[in-house]
């Protein structure tokens, strides 16, 4: 056997490179193989294959990488460019952990940037919803599916990929499984600013793949029915599962249809909705191509998840057009479903002060019920006196549509009348179950239904499943924090904390209730990184900390 030196330099002047090819450079997703070769006194050469994942992803085994004496980057043979990959020697400096390093089966590409860490920590914020590459990459597939798990998880949204993460820390990755059949997965909160044209639609979406936690079980399916009686569900591949555990994580679905005329209007112009992949571009076009008349922002009359989502992109539009000249062509409606503009006192009335000073129109109790796209006309119900109705044409029209429980769910033992998942709004333990949880927008928690929320509620069913397991009484209570930044411009927010009791629960020593650009900034930048590195890998659980910290002193 040829002799193999430990990754640690021997001495100073020596620089670590990938020994790969450059023929190795395929396209995203493909998987190739590189010969790693050792520049060891000794001689010889030994093959390791590396894969590349969609996104971006790369992992190289420890084999694929070689020293090279007296090279420096530039000089190197290796194709380090293409790869944008480097470790290298500062001053005699030797890699810290040899060891470790050498005991190394694959090294992404993050755990080799080198320098110091402020910068790379800077360099990550920049990102933003940009991908780093993923620390954790999914190997399995659904045909090695097993019938039964110790966790089953439905959803694979914000917070199944969540729960799983950290329920894999709890009881072993290849006792966890997640069912989701959408082959990507997306950060919604972000679409507010794509609608707007602020953001990009490609960032704020990523294969499904490499957000699901490595050596966790995708079954890429669909839910159609759940027996909690004989704890099992069933998927619409035929296939029975039984489980120990069962966290529902479904989300909330879209229901346009609702909506006479949709959604088959969106294939005129003049409309878009923020709320769903299809149709958020289509917002950012209407809102290019809008010359001169009504443009209507609308709220529904049933339960919405991001409720200041519909508000914001009203917001936004009015910047625009102020930015481009149209602002006095333009009058802007907002009609609500609603009593309010907001449901806490607090932010409502600094959005009132907005409203009024932008010149605003906002009409309560008023339900959208039908669109005419080929006319641009959009038809309202007056929820205070039913079956009065008002026509009103528009140059632009922005729609948020019904919304309701999985139609799954809405049938199962798990749901309330409504259709929501019954949980206990402390615990988040099913009333009915004890062995089955459920998270975000599919739960009759009432609280409003955001990341934010999702985020908080993953740290508190986390420890009430490890108390369930050992079991032990759930302590750990959710108060029902969520958070919504109300952008007000292309670079304010309103930053809104609050909990089931609709009181602020902020999170910083200052008025949140403030239109502020640090605000901006955290929404548009920091909230993706946070969500993409911390939280779907199990490690974010809400700002609660920062809270008490920031707070410290203050009565």
């Amino acid at each position: 056997m040829p002799h193999r030196p430990a990754l640690a330099a021997p001495r100073a002047g020596w620089t670590l490179v990938p020994a790969l090819s450059p023929v190795s450079a395929q396209s995203p997703g493909a998987a190739c193989t590189c010969h790693g070769a050792w520049a060891a006194a000794s001689g010889g050469a030994e093959e390791r294959p590396f894969r590349t994942f969609p996104g971006g992803g790369l992992a190289l085994p420890a084999s694929s990488l070689r020293w090279e004496r007296g090279r420096g980057p530039a000089e190197a043979s290796s194709p380090s460019r293409e790869w944008q990959f480097l470790l290298r020697q500062h001053s005699g400096r030797r890699l810290r952990s040899p060891l470790a390093c050498s005991r190394l089966k694959m090294v992404p590409l993050v755990a080799v940037v080198s320098g110091p860490r402020a910068r790379l920590f800077a360099y990550l914020l920049r990102l933003g919803t940009q991908q780093v590459g993923p620390l954790q990459l999914h190997t399995g597939t659904s045909c090695t599916a097993k019938n039964h798990y110790e966790v089953l998880v439905l959803g694979g949204g914000s917070g199944g990929i969540t729960m799983a993460a950290r329920l894999k820390r709890k009881v072993g990755a290849e006792n966890v499984a997640i069912i989701e059949p959408s082959e990507r997965h997306f950060y919604q909160p972000i679409w507010t600013l794509v609608g707007a044209g602020a953001k990009q639609l490609s960032s704020s979406g990523r294969p499904t793949a490499s957000v699901i936690p490595s050596g966790i079980e995708w079954i890429k399916a669909r839910v159609v029915e759940l027996n909690p009686d004989k704890n099992c569900i069933h998927t619409d591949n035929g296939k029975e599962i039984s489980y120990k555990y069962l966290i529902i994580a479904l989300g909330i679905q879209l229901d346009y249809e609702k909506i006479k005329g949709l959604p088959e209007g969106f294939a005129h112009p003049k409309i878009g909705s923020n709320y769903s992949v299809k149709t958020v571009e289509k917002t950012w076009k209407a809102l290019q191509d809008f010359k001169e008349g009504n443009a209507i922002f609308t709220f529904p009359n049933t339960p919405v998840k991001c409720a200041g989502a519909p508000q914001k992109i009203m917001y936004l539009s009015e910047a625009y057009f102020r930015k481009t000249g149209k602002r006095s062509k333009a009058n802007i409606i907002f009609n609500t479903s609603l009593g309010a503009i907001f449901g806490v006192k607090k932010y409502a009335d600094a959005l009132q002060e907005i409203i009024q000073e932008r010149n605003l129109t906002v009409n309560y109790k008023q339900n959208l019920i039908e669109v005419r796209a080929d006319k641009q006309e959009a038809v309202f119900e007056n929820l205070d006196k039913p079956g009065e109705t008002q026509v009103i044409s528009y140059e632009m029209l922005h729609v948020t549509p019904p919304m309701s429980p999985p139609d799954v769910l809405k049938t199962s033992p798990v749901a309330d009348a409504a259709g929501w998942v019954d949980v206990d709004k402390e615990t988040l333990q099913h009333t009915r179950y004890p062995n089955v949880f459920g998270i975000g927008d599919c739960t009759n928690l009432p609280t409003s239904k955001t990341a934010a929320a999702v985020a908080a509620q993953s740290g508190i069913l986390d420890r009430t499943i490890s108390l369930i397991m050992k079991n032990q009484i759930p302590t750990k209570k959710y108060d029902g924090y969520t958070s919504c930044p109300l952008v007000t411009g292309y670079n304010r927010v309103i930053l809104a904390e609050f909990d089931y009791k609709a009181q602020p629960l902020e999170t910083f020593p200052f008025d949140q209730s403030k239109e502020r650009l640090s605000m901006y900034l955290m929404k548009a930048d920091l909230m993706p990184f946070l969500y993409w590195n911390l939280m779907l890998r199990g490690y974010w659980g809400g700002p609660a900390f920062l809270r008490k910290l920031f707070h410290l002193g203050m009565s």
